[in-house]
């Protein structure tokens, strides 16, 4: 029996969070390779953990203001650090807790693991950097800082969940589908500009304005889509589930991901793991897209006109060519980004500072 033990820094730990929800599914895929996991996290919703998970919150879900935030953050780190011995420390996504922890963690002889997957570079992240023992990213432009440090482990996608359903056919007319958040990087304008430019099909924007943002741009987006005429042919889905976004995926004849280098976003993965064929502009999916990779992969600086030709290029091919080339998305996401291979990735850093 593995009776190693992980203590883990999340920003939130909620089954229903739109957003950081797939969290909990790095824990449970961590469970194979740890007896036990401590989690200390900034905001705790709904969780479904058997009893070798423990969660400790610091209070944002309750509106604790900063100081008795930090006091908790302390008292549960002082606490689990003097009554359980743990062989690996993992932050995911906040620098912030790295940089507090670092130097409780150097007093009891632990190394941290920081993971940070975004093109933002800031003081944060930058500390969090240079206190941990080792920083790991989904791919090696994910990391926004260049570090010997850096340990490229891909993503974790859970290809059992996100999976082609045969019994579920893509809509007629066709249906495109960009998932992600309603900010101007996304690129979301882009796409509706595209969609004027196209006949017989349509296009689903899944996702919400994120908090702290404002929804100006969200705003502009639906005036964009009444001036140009396309109110019956874009569909504002807002945040939805996890469930959710698999549907539309599975209707979706193809998949768009306009993020810029920086964000590689596993929305893209997502959509390839349930076989549906997706454009992308940030060259870091390229290992992924095999021979296709000259008809996927978009230039980061792409107009609607260029945008429009590479959807209706794609959506003239037949069906059954379109589908093979999902399946064979599907095998490369399965084989480079699974949560399993996540997960292995990850606990051999942990434990040896050095990829798998």
């Amino acid at each position: 029996m593995n009776d190693e033990r992980l203590l883990l820094f999340n920003l939130r730990t909620d089954l229903d969070d739109h957003i950081l929800g797939f969290t909990s599914g790095w824990i449970s895929a961590l469970l194979a390779h740890y007896g036990a996991i401590d989690v200390i996290t900034m905001h705790r919703g709904r969780i479904a953990f058997d009893e070798r998970v423990r969660v400790c919150s610091i209070g944002r879900e309750r509106g604790w203001p900063v100081l008795l935030r930090l006091l908790a953050f302390y008292g549960h780190l002082l606490r689990l650090l003097l009554t359980h011995r743990y062989q690996a420390v993992f932050s995911h996504m906040t620098p912030l807790l790295s940089i507090l922890a670092a130097p409780v963690l150097h007093l009891f002889g632990l190394r941290l693991v920081t993971w940070y997957t975004h093109r933002q570079r800031h003081r944060q992240i930058a500390w969090a950097a240079r206190l941990s023992w080792r920083v790991v990213s989904a791919v090696e432009t994910s990391f926004p800082i260049p570090t010997p440090k850096l340990r490229v482990l891909g993503h974790g996608i859970p290809t059992d969940f996100f999976t082609p359903d045969p019994a579920v056919q893509p809509d007629e007319p066709p249906l495109l589908a960009l998932v992600a958040r309603l900010t101007p990087i996304k690129r979301q304008h882009l796409a509706i500009e595209a969609l004027a430019k196209l006949k017989g099909c349509r296009l689903v924007l899944v996702g919400g304005v994120p908090d702290g943002y404002e929804a100006e741009y969200a705003d502009q987006l639906r005036a964009q889509v009444a001036s140009l005429s396309l109110t019956e042919r874009v569909i504002f889905a807002g945040e939805q589930t996890p469930e959710q976004v698999r549907t539309w995926y599975r209707r979706a004849s193809l998949a768009l991901n306009l993020s810029p280098v920086g964000l590689f976003d596993k929305a893209a993965l997502e959509g390839m793991a349930c076989a549906t064929p997706t454009l992308v502009c940030n060259p870091a999916f390229a290992p992924l897209l095999g021979e296709q990779k000259a008809a996927l992969l978009l230039p980061e600086d792409l107009d609607a006109a260029q945008l429009a030709r590479a959807v209706q290029s794609w959506l003239s091919r037949p069906s059954a060519e379109r589908h093979a080339l999902g399946l064979a998305l599907r095998c490369a996401v399965m084989e480079q980004h699974s949560l399993e291979c996540l997960a292995a990735r990850l606990a051999h850093v942990l434990r040896t500072g050095e990829s798998k």
